[in-house]
């Protein structure tokens, strides 16, 4: 039976690219979503098309049975959990003097929750030689105004992975994260104006935005055989956008 690997957000975007690449890697591939199941199902069917195995999974990560749930269905569909890859986030801003604690409070339950409940799972259902891979984000060194919320909850994140790389000690079980720039994405898009995209775009010293692929191509290193030796890392895939 082949590998699999559970990428979380995956029906669109940096997910599905992720998604995509680990199933050509040779991963059978649980495509996670939160509430888009046709966007889901497209993606199993792309997937499948290219001669690939995917199921698509409902869950919420920061729901604790969701995770579980979504675990279970691995298992029953596919044996075993050799990579988890979580990608689900939100980011939503507001300036830390407004004291939008109901707006903080839901960043935190998905980006943060979200990351140590899928964690957790991992952890415990994960056989030696697993790959668990994290989504911190390279805003973290530019603390640009009114990203408080965001930038909290992937600092935490960037914390959990260093602390469970060292729980995992003696499974040969590796655990990083990725911190992208920014990534093309229509999530990313929706709303900017071209003189905004362009303005963006030309921060890193590569003067283009990131594609989805950008990132697939670093998750697809951390979960093959040439990323067994990188452990407690975060690879921040920014084209330069920051250090």
């Amino acid at each position: 039976m082949p590998k699999t690997a559970i990428v979380t957000g995956a029906s669109r975007g940096i997910g599905k690219a992720v998604a995509k690449r680990l199933a050509r890697d040779g991963f059978a591939v649980v495509v996670n979503y939160a509430s888009n199941a046709k966007e889901a199902d497209a993606t199993v069917a792309e997937i499948k098309s290219g001669g690939g195995q995917a199921i698509a999974v409902k869950a919420d990560v920061g729901s604790a049975t969701d995770v579980e749930q979504m675990f279970d269905e691995t298992v029953r569909a596919f044996g075993t959990v050799d990579v988890v890859v979580n990608n689900s986030g939100i980011m939503l801003l507001s300036p830390i003097g407004k004291g939008d604690a109901t707006l903080f409070d839901k960043v935190i339950q998905t980006n943060l929750r979200g990351t140590f409940l899928v964690m957790a799972q991992a952890a415990q259902r994960m056989a030696s030689g697993g790959r668990i891979i994290a989504f911190s984000s390279s805003v973290l060194a530019r603390s640009f105004p009114a990203y408080g919320p965001y930038i909290a909850s992937k600092a935490g994140v960037e914390g959990l992975v260093h602390v469970l790389a060292n729980e995992m000690r003696g499974r040969n079980i590796t655990v990083n994260a990725v911190a992208p720039g920014p990534v093309g994405t229509e999530l990313f898009l929706s709303g900017k104006s071209d003189e905004q995209i362009t303005e963006l775009a030309k921060l890193a010293p590569l003067e283009r935005l990131g594609e989805a692929e950008d990132i697939a191509r670093v998750v697809s290193f951390l979960a093959g055989p040439e990323g067994g030796w990188i452990n407690s890392q975060v690879l921040r895939a920014n084209g330069g956008f920051a250090y």
